[in-house]
């Protein structure tokens, strides 16, 4: 009898209460398809975005030669994405977790595509290249006027050039401010990815297990990091092809990718990213606003697989899910309330500066290592890029990759996962110091490095570059065309060299050079002069050590990550993961390309001049100082970093203590009321009283 009660009392429970059936007649089956499809897109558009963003890092010496500007100026372009993050990035982050998230994500990765093509576009605007040359002075023949010319000082203007071309080469040069429309892109490019991250991260979050979204968020970030080795290897292609390609003859081309006035197609790199990006769009447009929660009789038949993905799992408790029905205006009046609960949290704000300190230092170290390995170790712009992206940027994909499974296996808490992060990033720390001790000595350029009898010297005088052996030759200080001599020596010009003849039989040839050898009778070659037996035998060593601090420091990113979503409550994790990316990418993002650039500039030697006057890129530069510039910058930085640890580590552990009595509280709370209604139904069992009302049952069904 009492059975019979029981059994009376739970239906009419189920009566005034039934289970709501799944929003849109979803089966399990199709919200884990969906779910999937959702994982492998946002993977896609990771790799799209990185794969144009490092190929953005590996044109910085082809935009700096093609527009004949400095590094600062580069490190404006380059920072000008993180300004199209700034300019929407705390909207999208908070309104746009409140909407449809995978059509936002989809419209962004439109304007991505388009951004990129913008930036391509100046290519198809502008004239074609001209490099300085004393080579091409006559066409279609074997024979070139002589280098070292004597001619009136009437004739010719300061820097030796005559002033009826000066007009004509400043009609030509105004078309080089078009590096402006590769802001502009860079630009858009920077608003359209605004919203893959904080809504991609934040709807793989909401829709799994604790457990599961480490690993889940492990893999989008691995795939991200996949994308610049394709980004690196496609600018290390694109390097080797000249600029016009398809539109003069290479005959005429006496440069090579090893000359400091070579700049690839790096136009054509851009289309190609463009394109990705445009696909990675497509998925998005066809994935619901938010996974819809099963009923309890599919609950029932989901193995341990599906339950991973299901989001009222009982590991999901703790998930935030947005009320969809709630309007723009009260999403606007709780934007400001919510944004200083968000602000107030120590230990996010301790973990805000920490991240922005070390990302300056990763942003410039990573945005001119290619040109590292170009000035200090010699190498070819292809050859820097494809460094990067076979050897360097993989040990960065393995490292997040493993981090994430290792903060599955050990099962890490918040407290693990910010003691591991901090461990690896001081054992990279104290590994890059070693790069200090792998130094190339400088190029031998006489009149810059040396002077004309050898005698080891760094010059700032252009005085310098005039001595007896060409001092009959009417030649600009200011002209780099330069040329290899014999005695293994780097002159700026065939004219500052001393030459008389040339000649060009395939190979441009200049011979009686008054400058090189004993009697001038020796000749020289275009180009620079490749001698770096001592570069060659360090540089290996240095590329080891770059793969390992790479990667050890990686391993910290997947867990740091994690600590971010955790360490704040769940319906504040959008907003938190918005405005973090905001932050990083304002204070970070945006000046440190722009001042690691300014820093880099001050090493430079010898300035490339506009037609017009004024500096263009620079031409060769000072490597203990470059060496000392941007590797002490960059320890400096992450030396600050670790300071400010010490105190969010004491934050941290005082929250998480909080929250462990908290719980526990709650705990001992929960049990008291549910043993009153246990002994609450055993009265109504044993009772002869009829059954209570729906709105009693109701009460009692609430409270339990």
């Amino acid at each position: 009898q009492r059975r019979n009660v029981y059994y009376i009392y739970i239906f009419s429970l189920c009566l005034h209460n039934p289970p709501k059936k799944p929003k849109g007649g979803l089966r399990t089956t199709h919200l884990i398809s969906y779910f999937l499809i959702f994982l492998v897109a946002l993977s896609f558009a990771y790799f799209a975005k990185a794969l144009s963003g490092s190929y953005m890092k590996s044109t910085i010496t082809q935009l700096e030669r093609r527009f004949d500007i400095p590094s600062y100026l580069i490190g404006v372009i380059d920072g000008s994405f993180e300004i199209g993050n700034l300019l929407v990035i705390a909207f999208v982050s908070y309104f746009g977790a409140k909407l449809h998230r995978p059509k936002i994500i989809a419209m962004g990765c439109v304007l991505m595509s388009i951004g990129t093509f913008i930036i391509a576009l100046p290519h198809f605007l502008i004239g074609r290249y001209e490099y300085e040359t004393s080579v091409r002075w006559v066409e279609n023949s074997t024979l070139s006027p002589a280098p070292c010319r004597a001619g009136l000082p009437a004739e010719l203007t300061q820097d030796g050039k005559r002033p009826q071309e000066q007009s004509t080469d400043c009609e030509s040069e105004s078309n080089l401010s078009m590096w402006i429309y590769v802001l502009l892109g860079n630009v858009l490019r920077g608003i359209g990815e605004t919203p893959v991250q904080p809504l991609g991260i934040s709807y793989i979050d909401d829709f799994t297990t604790e457990e599961n979204a480490a690993l889940y968020i492990g893999c989008v970030q691995t795939i991200s990091v996949v994308g610049p080795v394709f980004g690196y290897l496609l600018g290390s292609l694109c390097a080797k092809i000249y600029v016009d390609i398809g539109f003069v003859k290479m005959e005429t081309i006496t440069i090579t990718p090893d000359d400091s006035r070579w700049v690839g197609a790096w136009w054509l790199g851009y289309l190609v990213a463009g394109v990705i990006t445009l696909l990675s769009a497509i998925p998005f447009w066809f994935l619901p606003r938010s996974l819809p929660v099963p009923g309890p009789h599919f609950q029932r038949k989901d193995n341990d697989e599906q339950k991973g993905f299901i989001k009222d799992h009982p590991h999901l408790k703790k998930k935030y899910t947005a009320d969809e029905h709630t309007g723009f205006i009260e999403m606007a009046k709780d934007f400001i309330p919510t944004l200083r609960t968000l602000l107030a949290h120590p230990v996010y704000l301790i973990y805000l500066c920490v991240t922005v300190i070390q990302l300056n230092s990763l942003i410039g170290m990573v945005t001119y290592k290619p040109k590292y390995i170009e000035q200090h170790f010699r190498q070819s712009a292809s050859k820097a890029n494809f460094l990067m992206g076979v050897i360097n940027i993989p040990a960065v994909a393995l490292g997040m990759f493993s981090g994430g499974l290792l903060m599955k296996r050990f099962k890490l808490n918040i407290m693990g996962a910010a003691k591991f992060a901090f461990s690896t990033s001081l054992i990279g720390y104290v590994l890059s110091m070693f790069f200090f001790a792998m130094s190339c000595e400088n190029a031998k350029v006489a009149g810059v490095t040396l002077s004309y009898d050898k005698i080891d010297e760094i010059s700032y005088d252009k005085h310098s570059l005039f001595t007896a052996c060409n001092r009959d030759c009417v030649c600009s200080s200011n002209e780099w065309d330069p040329v290899c001599g014999e005695n293994g020596i780097t002159y700026l010009s065939p004219c500052l060299a001393g030459c008389s003849t040339s000649r060009s039989t395939g190979v441009h040839v200049f011979s009686n050079c008054s400058c090189i050898g004993v009697g001038g009778n020796l000749t020289a070659n275009t180009g620079q002069c490749l001698e770096k037996d001592d570069c060659d035998s360090m540089f290996p060593y240095f590329l080891a050590l770059s793969v390992i601090t790479s990667f050890i420091i990686s391993l910290g990113g997947t867990p740091g990550y994690m600590l971010l979503i955790r360490c704040i409550k769940p319906e504040l994790k959008s907003l938190a993961l918005g405005f973090h990316t905001l932050a990083t990418r304002t204070l970070a993002g945006i000046p440190a390309p722009i001042y690691f650039g300014a820093i880099i500039d001050t090493t430079c030697l010898r300035w490339g001049q506009k037609k017009c006057g004024g500096i263009g890129a620079c031409r060769i530069y000072n490597t203990t100082a470059y060496r000392i510039a941007y590797l002490g910058l960059t320890l400096s930085l992450r030396t600050v970093s670790f300071i400010i640890c010490i105190p969010g580590f004491i934050l941290l552990g005082r929250q998480l203590k909080k929250e462990e009595q908290d719980a526990i509280h709650a705990l001992s709370n929960g049990g008291t009321e549910l043993e009153a209604l246990r002994k609450e139904e055993c009265v109504i069992l044993n009772s002869d009283q009829p059954l209570h009302t729906p709105e009693n049952s109701t009460d009692r069904h609430t409270r339990l």
